[in-house]
């Protein structure tokens, strides 16, 4: 027994010495490894707030072909869908009963002008003879009489000259405007009469056009009171509106801001913006829906922020995380307001010289420690 216990202590000493020597070799447990994020560090400067307004296209002039005379239909003159100038011959109506009244006016102008001159010859020599008492008072006074009944005669004949001239002119239907012209209402052989209410055709001048955008009343209000506050400052009539096509695409030429009406519509609570947009190969045409994006101001000192680094919770809350000082995710709840291109406009949550973190958010949760890198562009 005297040997078997030296012999367990000293066995036991061993134990205790490795366990010792490899407790002392263990290292001590580390926090979770930096994750590695890409950053943008925000700025401030002046930013052109936009609006993408609906708008629908309207032509800069529009005339309805109506008959200023009635008759039938003998020819069309044009080609449907074809330019037309103003004055240029669009119908020309059977006018054989408006050749036949000028002609008749004229005849009757011809005989109330001879019968001036005679009346006018025998005006002279009653006052010749009355002169040396020749003729009665009488005689030469009805002698005058009736030279001013042949001029007045031959006043009317001219107006009835006039008058049938233009009846015969309204028997050749012209364009009011420069333009294009629509489908034709009615063929050759068709009835027409004067001022009916149907029209022949349509005219439509499409270069330059209109586009007609609509607004609601309350972001007049908003924008007027941002205004008022000094937010924004007022973007200058002359800024060029771009249009956006259906597809997506936008418009070769900007157009310019004519006027902004001065009523809204009850019905819908909007109000009227006309934009007008120059339009050579006749592009747009009317009837297009379109989206015209319009100034509304500038922000001095406006900070974006992309919209890849801004999330929404479910809850309906805007958030970002952002670099804190420690180098660790921090999480920020922000306020967004305008879409700039493919960032939003922040009113409140962020400030100039934020790092926010658009890329590896998955990976990260509020608190973990970041390796930031500065996103390229």
């Amino acid at each position: 027994m005297s040997r078997f216990f030296p012999a367990c202590a000293t066995a036991l000493f061993i134990v205790a010495g490795a366990l010792l020597v490899s407790c002392g070799d263990a290292k001590a447990p580390q926090g979770p490894a930096a994750q590695p994020v890409t950053v943008v560090t925000l700025k401030s400067g002046p930013v052109t707030l936009t609006r993408e307004l609906p708008a629908r296209v309207n032509p800069y002039l529009i005339a309805e072909v109506r008959p200023q005379a009635s008759g039938i239909i003998e020819k069309r003159l044009f080609t449907e869908g074809g330019a037309v100038k103003a004055s240029q011959p669009l119908y020309q109506l059977d006018d054989s009963s408006y050749r036949a009244a000028y002609a008749s006016a004229q005849a009757s102008l011809a005989r109330a002008e001879a019968t001036l001159n005679s009346a006018r010859l025998n005006a002279q020599r009653s006052a010749e003879l009355a002169k040396v008492d020749a003729v009665s008072q009488q005689d030469d006074e009805d002698a005058t009489a009736a030279l001013l009944q042949a001029e007045a005669d031959v006043k009317l004949a001219q107006a009835n000259v006039r008058s049938s001239g233009i009846a015969l002119g309204y028997a050749r239907i012209v364009s009011p405007i420069n333009g294009r012209i629509g489908k034709s209402s009615v063929t050759q052989g068709a009835l027409v009469t004067a001022n009916q209410a149907e029209p022949l055709a349509t005219v439509q001048q499409l270069d330059p056009i209109y586009v007609d955008a609509t607004a609601s009343s309350t972001e007049l209000l908003a924008l007027r009171r941002e205004l008022a506050a000094g937010t924004l400052s007022s973007a200058a009539r002359t800024v060029p509106v771009s249009i956006v096509l259906e597809d997506g695409t936008t418009f070769a030429d900007d157009g310019k801001l004519t006027f902004a009406d001065v009523t809204v519509d009850p019905s819908t609570g909007t109000f009227l913006l006309r934009v007008l947009v120059p339009n050579p190969e006749h592009l747009l045409l009317p009837g297009m829906y379109v989206r015209a994006v319009v100034s509304v101001g500038i922000r001095e000192h406006a900070v974006l922020v992309p919209q890849q680094g801004v999330a929404h919770d479910p809850k309906g809350k805007t958030t970002a995380m952002v670099v804190g000082k420690d180098g660790k995710a921090e999480l920020r709840e922000v306020q967004v307001s305008h879409t700039v291109g493919d960032q939003w406009l922040v009113d409140g949550g962020l400030t100039a010289g934020d790092r926010v973190i658009v890329e590896g958010l998955q990976k990260i949760r509020p608190g973990s420690p970041v390796q930031a890198t500065e996103a390229q562009g």
